[in-house]
Order: structure tokens, then C-alpha cells, then sequence
């Protein structure tokens, strides 16, 4: 899997292109105090009272767009969030030419049917990965032997398994950002979008220290 940030929105105004995007924010969050809306210097501060008091709309003016490469299993995860727009990588399109993405065997959580839990079983571990080897190579050679019979792509597309590869972009405002990653960063998420939202946090970090460093603070992430 792989996670890449391709757009943030950043102002173009002359008097404005100065400012990063979490200063942007800043800049929004002041409309009522036109004369002090270019002050950086007390942003974090500003960004901390808003985040501890719960004032979340300033935060819906900065949009970015990552590249997430991952499983079709954990795509349907991904696209159940709605406040996002999406365009997916089509297999009713183009062919299945991403591979697949071997998952690692877990064991099932007879506590909680939505959990499993890492097992050192090697023998296992090895026997998990053969099998989802030969499954791959069994659906994806029947997968284009229905093509080369003149299967539509949308119809041959069924033979695959859930762990091949796909790639989405995935467009949303910070507030959208920061809410999917208060959820999908949590322990009670699926292992491999775990990983895929904590990819995502590390990335915007960079460009929202302040924002992020409060959001920990409070314990919102």
C-alpha cells in the first residue's frame, strides 16, 4: 500500500501567496479582525482555541488530495466515507495490471468478530501467504483468458480477489481529514486501513503542525 499527497489547496492572491495553508486557515478563521488577519505569530494559539473549543468550520476552507494505493477490500472501507469525493482506478476500463497485495495472516478475535490478533505461528504464516500466492495466479490466468474470450472487462473482473491492488484519489477539506483519521487511526480499525490513516496523519503533519500538535493535546487524535 502506498499513500501520496498530490494537491493542498494554497491562496494565489499576490498578498496572500506568502502564507501556508495551515496560515491560510489563520487567515479565514479572522474574517471579523480584518486588521490582524495576517498575523502568524499567534496562530498556533488561535488554531488551539478553536480545536479546544470546538469551532471545526475553519478548518473546512483547505482541501487536499492523496494517491492511496491498496486492496479492493479496504478501498470499500475508504469509500464509505461520504464527505470525500473519490475517482477510482476502473476495471471496467482498464485491466487489472496493479498486482495484488499480499496480507498478512491473522488470527480471528473470539472476543470481537471485528478484531484479529498477530499470531507467530511461522508455519501458519507461510501457508497464508502460498495460498493467497496461488489464488492470484489462478484468478488473474483465468482473469484474462475470459478477456481474451471476449469477456467485457466489468464481467472478468469478478474473478479476482479482494487483496488486488487498486488506486483511488481521495479529495477532502481538513475537517474531513482530521475526522477520518480520528476513526480510521483508532485501534478498532482493520490493521491494513490502520496503517493507511496513520500514513495520511504523518503527512499532513507536516503541513498542519499546529493544528496537530493541539488536535494530540486534547487527545482528539
Amino acid at each position: 500500500m502506498s499513500v501520496k499527497l498530490i494537491s493542498l489547496t494554497k491562496p494565489i492572491n499576490a498578498e496572500l501567496m506568502h502564507l501556508t495553508p495551515e496560515e491560510f486557515i489563520v487567515y479565514i478563521a479572522r474574517v471579523s479582525n480584518p486588521q490582524n488577519q495576517l498575523n502568524t505569530q499567534t496562530a498556533p494559539k488561535l488554531l488551539h482555541y478553536c480545536i479546544k473549543n470546538g469551532h471545526w468550520s475553519i478548518f473546512e476552507h483547505v482541501y487536499a488530495t492523496f494517491e492511496i494505493e491498496t486492496t479492493r477490500a479496504i478501498a470499500a472501507q475508504i469509500l464509505r466515507h461520504r464527505s470525500f469525493t473519490f475517482q477510482e482506478y476502473s476495471l471496467r476500463y482498464a485491466n487489472a495490471s496493479l498486482g495484488f497485495e499480499r496480507i498478512e495472516a491473522r488470527l480471528q478475535d473470539t472476543k470481537n468478530r471485528q478484531n484479529s490478533l498477530e499470531t507467530d505461528d511461522s508455519d501458519l504464516k507461510q501457508w497464508f501467504s502460498d495460498a493467497q500466492q496461488k489464488v492470484w495466479e489462478l484468478s488473474y490466468n483465468l482473469y484474462n483468458d475470459a478477456l481474451a474470450r471476449g469477456i467485457a472487462k466489468e464481467q472478468a473482473r469478478f474473478l479476482l480477489p479482494l487483496n488486488t491492488k487498486t488506486r483511488l484519489y481521495m479529495t477532502g477539506n481538513l475537517r474531513s481529514w482530521i475526522h477520518y483519521i480520528q476513526l480510521r487511526a483508532d485501534a478498532s480499525t482493520q490493521k491494513e486501513h490502520r496503517i493507511i490513516a496513520l500514513k495520511l496523519k504523518d503527512i499532513l503533519e507536516v503541513h498542519f503542525p499546529n493544528t496537530f500538535a493541539a488536535l494530540d493535546e486534547k487527545k482528539e487524535i
